[in-house]
């Protein structure tokens, strides 16, 4: 029986590191602020794909009440997500605010 020989192990080669200067360069906010509009921009067309639905269940032009039902749920669950993340923002900023004073 014959023994393969074990390769010796390799060292492990740095990764790059990111230093904190080039990091700086997008803390304007802008970045936050476009998330945040197409967040908001998702969330009307949410509310209007469950208004359209709704009127069309009213009516009876709706053959599925199942998907009526889960975008009144989506665009709900989406209002309540945006409203956290208005009240955490709020939050962070008179703690901020505290700490400036």
């Amino acid at each position: 029986m014959t023994v393969a020989p074990i390769a010796p192990v390799q060292g492990v080669l740095p990764t790059s590191y990111v230093g904190g200067t080039s990091a700086a360069a997008g803390t304007d906010g802008s970045a936050f602020a476009t998330s945040l509009t197409g967040a908001v921009d998702n969330l009307q067309q949410l509310q209007s794909t469950s208004n359209q639905l709704a009127v069309s269940a009213v009516t009876g032009n709706l053959d599925d009440i199942h998907n009526a039902t889960l975008a009144a749920t989506r665009a709900q669950v989406t209002l309540e997500l945006m409203s956290t993340m208005r009240n955490k923002g709020v939050d962070a900023f008179n703690e901020i605010m505290r700490m400036q004073a």
